[in-house]
């Protein structure tokens, strides 16, 4: 049994986040030495791909032997900037550049793209703390011309909504979206945090289909993240003691709903991303959710088989 699933296809490109390694231990560490013993684990599991994560000091080149060493390909990451202060938008332009070409380097023509975290929102999060509608607009600009930037290398990068961050709630996402209509700028959604933040999923992806690229997979224990808000908990608490994580299909999102939002002939990737796993252990989190792929209809039926 353990040999047939190991050699199942996945209908849809699928990877994986280290993070679950690399936010362990209530700190971050990203260095070879974590990457070494994520790829080890997440390649044993069965997953083929996995999210770029440079630690510093490491090329494009450095990071794809090392997915090589383990049998894994490089699949989309993850960009983020203060596009809150336009004084920094020209910053953003000329980092995202060296981004994104580094994911071309790697064979990546896309990845995600989101707003830097705030210490306000990091204090009380997923509820739109110190919401500011200006703000939000900034930051479309600020988005759109690093989108722009991006694309103009040949990568594309979509909004990824993130809890704590400028861009947190359901009613930012969507002004966001609408501001940046007609730009370089795709939509990434987060189905955990769109979740945590109140949205339902399927309702903001349906309404943005056609601009769906990527979207990262994972799910939200909904009675841990009204026992974190009814403690005012901070997002480090919330995610790392409370566990408002968790992995897909063992929580409160409705993932049929939000497979069906997606438009016909879909072709993004699925990144499987709980930052801090649910389960005991990250390798356990990693197996659990790619057990959720193998299991579902969505991942593993194809067209000619449904009709």
């Amino acid at each position: 049994m353990i040999e047939k699933e190991a050699s199942m296809t996945l209908m849809h490109r699928t990877a994986i986040n280290p993070l679950p390694w690399i936010l362990r231990d209530g700190g971050y560490r990203l260095d070879r030495g974590v990457l070494g013993e994520a790829m080890t684990a997440v390649s044993q599991v069965g997953f083929t791909h996995l999210t770029i994560e440079l630690p510093p000091e490491t090329t494009a080149a450095e990071y794809g032997a090392l997915l090589a060493e383990h049998s894994l390909a490089a699949a989309p990451g993850y960009f983020s900037a203060p596009f809150h202060d336009p004084q920094r938008h020209g910053q953003a332009v000329e980092a995202i550049k060296r981004h994104a070409q580094a994911h071309l380097e790697l064979g990546v023509d896309s990845a995600f793209i989101a707003a830097d975290l705030l210490p306000d929102r990091m204090a009380h999060p997923a509820i739109g703390t110190g919401y500011d509608r200006d703000r939000t607009l900034v930051v479309a600009d600020g988005l759109a011309a690093a989108a722009e930037a991006a694309a103009a290398e040949g990568v594309r990068y979509g909004l990824h909504p993130h809890v704590g961050s400028a861009v947190e709630v359901e009613d930012e996402v969507r002004a966001v979206l609408d501001a940046t209509a007609g730009s370089a700028l795709w939509f990434g959604p987060d189905t955990g945090h769109l979740r945590w933040a109140g949205a339902t999923p399927e309702k903001v992806i349906a309404d943005y289909a056609d601009r769906v690229l990527n979207v990262h997979v994972k799910d939200v224990d909904a009675n841990a993240a009204k026992a974190a808000r009814e403690r005012d908990e901070d997002y480090w608490t919330a995610t790392g003691r409370s566990k408002v994580w968790s992995e897909p299909g063992r929580g409160a999102i409705d993932f049929d709903a939000v497979l069906a939002a997606l438009p016909n002939g879909f072709d993004g990737w699925f990144v499987i991303e709980v930052d801090v796993p649910n389960l005991p252990t990250p390798t356990e989190s990693s197996a659990a959710s790619l057990e959720f792929l193998r299991r579902h209809p969505y991942f593993t039926t194809t067209a000619a088989e449904e009709s």
